[in-house]
């Protein structure tokens, strides 16, 4: 019998993000350090595979010491919704599947990225404190759902919580403009692939 895969539990983030500068970065991270409950470090070196509709992912979260395959059924630029598919995989096998997916999809729209993050929970919301090479300074604020019904109330906690931090939340035109340019300056070279 063939499970029905409507019934199977779904995880939908909401998801927003916003860029500022290395000061704004420390005021935040002072703040967040007294007001809101640590989750912990969570520095990941990611290959991105990306496609007109989708993002895949081989992630390997080196303060974890875990590995993953995340594939998100959207584009950064297309919506605040994010249905997400993870298969942990092991972690000495991290470089070895991103070079299966390399193969695979070639490089023309691959990037590699290592992202120093801290973790917090913060009146519902998850915010995850970044740098990359890729991004700078910047911030993900994520409500996870299970039920698209639920996204309208999840954005409103996330924008309440951005006011709150002072932080302004990236558009989708902008998201869309500055993922387009990242992928271009920090694709995966052939060079880079062996």
């Amino acid at each position: 019998m063939k499970p029905n895969m409507k019934q199977q539990h779904k995880n939908i983030e909401i998801e927003f993000r916003a860029r500022f500068g290395k000061g704004k970065y420390k005021s935040l991270k002072r703040f967040l350090n007294t007001h809101a409950r640590k989750l912990g470090r969570d520095g990941k070196d990611v290959f991105f595979f990306m496609f007109p509709n989708k993002l895949l992912k081989v992630v390997n979260n080196v303060s974890r010491k875990t590995a993953k395959i995340s594939l998100k059924l959207n584009k950064i630029g297309k919506g605040s919704d994010f249905e997400e598919i993870e298969v942990p995989i092991n972690q000495r096998d991290f470089e070895k599947t991103a070079q299966m997916f390399l193969t695979m999809f070639g490089v023309k729209n691959s990037m590699r990225s290592f992202q120093r993050r801290h973790n917090y929970l913060y009146k519902g919301v998850e915010i995850a404190l970044k740098w990359s090479a890729v991004w700078g300074y910047h911030m993900e604020l994520e409500v996870v759902v299970n039920d698209k019904e639920r996204q309208s109330l999840a954005e409103r906690k996330i924008r309440e919580v951005a006011n709150k931090l002072g932080v302004k939340i990236m558009t989708d035109g902008e998201l869309k403009k500055f993922t387009r340019e990242a992928e271009k300056k920090y694709k995966i070279s052939k060079k880079q692939k062996s």
